[in-house]
This record gives structure tokens, C-alpha cells and sequence, in this order.
């Protein structure tokens, strides 16, 4: 079974037990263990078998998730600056932080 949701102004396509990253919940406070739903499901279905399409979301259906880790840090980015024929250089770096969660339940 897998379902589309909406999660923090995207979508995504998740099935029964995998695991991904979110954006970080609760300041990286989330409790280990705790659950997280997603009500905002776009479409449920079966593998290779019908689908509900929701108009834009599945009526009564919903996406459970396990918090696994709280705080996950991703790869870290640099950001060069610089201006031609100047000698003007400014080096910044960004690391997104993220919750790692894992999909417990698919309902609808």
C-alpha cells in the first residue's frame, strides 16, 4: 500500500515502513518513539491496483509516522560570493536539520 502526502509545502510518495527525513519538528526536541499524522493525503493505493484520488484529499484518510531521530543533520553547503576585478570574497555555509521518521500506518 502507498499514499501521497503533503508535508511542509511538497509532496511525496511513501509506503508501508520506509524511512525518511522531514523538516525538523518540535526544534529537534521530538521524542524518540512518538508518533507524527499526516492528514493531508492526496492519493491512496495498492500496487499495481486501483487508486482513491482525493478532490484534493482522500476523505478520512491519514499517514502515521514513527519518530526514529529527532535531529539529523544534512550535508553541509557552501556558498561562495565574489565580485570581479575587486578583491571582495565572502565564504558562508548552510546544514539543514531534519527528523528522521519511519511510516507505521497507512489509513483510507
Amino acid at each position: 500500500m502507498y499514499a501521497i502526502i503533503e508535508e511542509f509545502g511538497g509532496q511525496r510518495r511513501v509506503t508501508q515502513g520506509e524511512e525518511f527525513l522531514i523538516d525538523l519538528q518540535d526544534g529537534g526536541e521530538a521524542k524518540v518513539g512518538s508518533s507524527i499524522a499526516f492528514d493531508k493525503v492526496l492519493v491512496v493505493g495498492k500496487e499495481g491496483g486501483d487508486a482513491k484520488v482525493g478532490q484534493p484529499y482522500v476523505q478520512g484518510a491519514s499517514v502515521k509516522v514513527e519518530v526514529l531521530e529527532a535531529l539529523v543533520k544534512g550535508e553541509k553547503i557552501d556558498i561562495h560570493h565574489f565580485r570581479e576585478k575587486k578583491t571582495w570574497r565572502k565564504k558562508t555555509g548552510h546544514r539543514q536539520k531534519y527528523t528522521k521518521v519511519k511510516v507505521t500506518s497507512i489509513n483510507g
